[in-house]
């Protein structure tokens, strides 16, 4: 299930689609449909964006059961209010990483930084950037939360058709590629397919 609470009182960042204000995480009956949802064996899908990361982590310890995957590598903003200001954003969004990594029952989603880190614009460029140019600048973002998380804890994403407006799909995943070329053989089973099925709980069948 996902659900987001994505919100900044400048609306030129756009905020959820539900309607959902300030503190949306720390409400007493979001808890408790999130205990509900934890009971039917169900993982949220969180989303916020990098100054409410304490939403996130006040969900997380109000319900240590639920399985939980923060979207977008903690969406870490570059555009509206915070244009021009990307290494105060990155030094508060780094800060609150170790104790989100803190929570147990969180698992971080790898990407889809495209749409909101608009510090970069995608839109402005002759071409499309290269896995090797967008590799160097998801790096700084990506690198941390697997040293925090760990492997076992993180998943890559494409969050396609969206990233179609910066890159396109094999250029994507081969610049995770190059970010988890120095991990070991399981990491990368981790990274790529492993932690997904986990905590997805998706099961194939064997052929």
């Amino acid at each position: 299930m996902r659900n987001s609470a994505g919100w900044h009182e400048d609306p030129v960042i756009g905020n959820n689609h539900h309607g959902a204000g300030p503190g949306h995480y720390l409400r007493a009956d979001f808890h408790a449909g999130l205990r509900r949802l934890a009971h039917l064996g169900l993982t949220l899908d969180a989303l916020v964006y990098h100054h409410q990361h304490v939403d996130l982590i006040g969900l997380a310890r109000a319900c240590p059961n639920a399985s939980i995957v923060m979207n977008h590598t903690g969406m870490p903003l570059g555009y509206g209010p915070f244009a021009g200001k990307q290494s105060e954003v990155y030094a508060q969004w780094r800060s609150t990483i170790p104790q989100i990594a803190a929570c147990p029952n969180v698992t971080m989603k790898l990407g889809g930084m495209m749409m909101r880190l608009a510090a970069y614009d995608y839109n402005t460029l002759a071409a499309p950037p290269t896995s090797e140019t967008l590799a160097a600048y998801w790096r700084p973002y990506i690198e941390p939360c697997i040293e925090a998380f760990g492997a076992q804890r993180c998943t890559f994403e494409s969050n396609f058709p969206v990233d179609k407006m910066g890159i396109g799909y094999r250029a994507l995943w081969n610049a995770f590629k190059r970010i988890a070329a120095g991990a070991s053989a399981e990491e990368k089973v981790a990274l790529f397919s492993g932690t997904a099925r986990r905590v997805y709980r998706l099961n194939y069948a064997k052929e």
